[in-house]
């Protein structure tokens, strides 16, 4: 059945900023309504999101930019820590282990790189978009939430509450995300002092004495007392890197990804082939619609599994892989009427994807991650950092397509996304939620170029999810309820097995998308499945 229902995307002829935490957009549209450019608003939203979304990320996680100015393709900025120089796999298994925990001091074992990506960012802003605000600006308002506090989501309070058993013995918890020792409850004020104090520093001393300054040598001593690899010497060699965007020549116009570590080129090999195989005529809720996308997505993780690593480590170019010829085979290998077998996923994600573009048509495409849901429990005393686990996706098989070595980069499930549209359109969008994101970025990106649908039609439209994330143990094809029962029906006949999740259940992970469009004028899309908005000039 076709969508009968189009809800209206919010419209702007200056600038927008999209966020899952209508605080954060907000707090990206203030810095441009004060002449702050799409960059700096990025910088404010990222530093807000990490307060008053603490479940989904934090600046003791990693990042990833797109940065586009008019005219000219995409920067891609790797704010990702490698792994400490003291985790290797003998030290893990010398204590009778055969995985890293996902909690923890030993899964807070690689460097936090989010904040040398804002630092990189704001120096590039300075330097090439003229920017002019101060540190102390952009990080202001997530001072003001961590001091003085901001009401408790829904999806903080519940997400609390399931992790609370797991994560109260982890160090720095309790103490921090249970006060009174228990899950705050929705609407309540929650505050966090010691980030606040540490914001602060971060504005007066700069953004890099994260990793060489009084505040490293406090992050080191507490990660070490809580039984981290991590040490001083770790966090003064990172360093974030600029790299250039992989790129999909589309019959609709680029579009664009990060490369590795991340899976950036699985989304875009997903949309290279539906690009071959997906009829304009479809119904973007359809069962023959679902059965594309997937098919198309089972593919790309083959490829995902067989070659993504540190990049470093990589035996082939990520961008040879979305040559014309390649494109054309995978989806040739595509059966229109029968589910191709299916593996198991990566698991859960946490992360949050923020979108902004401002006044000039500076674009920006942002992810910030701590991977698991409160990453790896751990909160520094000193800091009130919340330390990542992306490192507990390193493998103890050194056989693995990523094991775990010093120095090494994990795999990164994250990837903001951008297309420059033939029609002179330009697109930011992207999804949180691990092996969802390049499935919802299918989806979103597909309804609005290839079915026409505004940006808000498109991020509400039902989704799907192979496989799982946000802690799901099974690895069926998940549909929202919102798609009909024949839907539902015809997937199964077609092999898939199918799981029925409730109506804008956040599973599907929070999307968003921004349409820039040739005359300047904006169209915002958020997802109801989060706590978001789009903030609009």
């Amino acid at each position: 059945m076709p969508l009968s229902f189009s809800p209206n995307p919010v419209r702007g002829s200056r600038a927008m900023a999209v966020a899952p935490h209508a605080l954060a957009s907000q707090s990206a549209l203030a810095v441009m309504r004060e002449g702050g450019n799409a960059v700096e608003a990025m910088i404010a939203a990222a530093a807000t999101i990490a307060v008053v979304y603490p479940h989904m990320n934090s600046i003791g996680g990693d990042g990833f930019w797109l940065i586009s100015r008019p005219g000219q393709p995409p920067l891609a900025l790797e704010a990702c820590g490698a792994a400490a120089a003291a985790a290797d796999i003998a030290s893990y298994r010398d204590r009778g282990l055969d995985a890293i925990p996902f909690r923890g001091g030993l899964a807070a074992n690689t460097v936090a790189g989010t904040v040398s990506g804002w630092n990189a960012a704001y120096e590039w802003s300075r330097r090439e978009l003229g920017g002019r605000l101060p540190l102390s600006r952009l990080l202001a308002d997530a001072v003001d939430y961590a001091r003085h506090g901001m009401p408790v989501t829904a999806s903080q309070a519940a997400c609390t509450h399931a992790k609370r058993e797991e994560l109260s013995s982890i160090p720095g918890f309790a103490d921090t995300f249970l006060p009174g020792g228990l899950a705050p409850a929705t609407g309540s004020p929650f505050r966090q002092p010691r980030l606040a104090d540490t914001l602060e520093h971060l504005a007066r001393s700069g953004l890099d004495d994260f990793y060489r300054g009084a505040l490293a040598e406090t992050i080191a001593r507490d990660l070490a007392a809580v039984g981290s690899p991590l040490a001083a010497a770790d966090l003064a060699a990172h360093q974030p890197v600029w790299k250039t965007a992989l790129v999909l020549e589309h019959s609709l116009g680029k579009v664009y990804n990060v490369p590795p570590p991340t899976q950036g080129l699985v989304s875009l090999l997903i949309l290279g082939q539906l690009d071959r195989r997906l009829p304009r005529e479809l119904d973007p809720a359809g069962a023959d619609y679902v059965h594309l996308c997937v098919e198309a997505t089972k593919l790309a993780f083959g490829v995902r599994d067989a070659h993504i690593t540190d990049p470093a480590h990589m035996d082939v170019d990520p961008q040879s892989l979305l040559a014309p010829g390649e494109l054309d085979a995978m989806a040739a290998r595509i059966s229109t009427q029968r589910a191709a077998p299916w593996g198991k996923g990566k698991g859960p994600a946490d992360t949050i994807w923020m979108g902004a573009v401002d006044a000039q048509g500076v674009a920006v495409s942002f992810i910030q991650s701590i991977y698991h849901e409160f990453g790896s429990g751990v909160v520094l005393s000193g800091s009130g950092i919340n330390w990542q686990n992306r490192g507990c996706s390193f493998s103890l098989d050194p056989r693995a397509r990523n094991p775990l070595m010093p120095g090494r980069k994990p795999f990164h499930t994250l990837n903001p996304a951008m297309a420059h549209l033939a029609d002179g359109r330009t697109l930011v969008y992207g999804n949180m939620g691990g092996d969802g994101q390049p499935q919802s970025q299918s989806a979103v990106f597909t309804r609005i170029v290839h079915f026409g649908m505004n940006p808000q039609a498109a991020v509400d439209a039902p989704r799907w999810l192979l496989g799982r994330t946000w802690g799901q143990s099974s690895d069926t094809l998940k549909l929202e309820s919102r798609f009909d029962a024949a839907t539902a029906e015809a997937l199964r006949a077609r092999g898939h097995e199918v799981e029925m999740l409730r109506p804008y259940d956040e599973t599907m992970g929070h999307a968003g998308a921004i349409l820039r469009h040739a005359d300047g004028t904006l169209e915002g899309g958020a997802d109801p499945r989060s706590d978001g908005s789009v903030a609009s000039w």
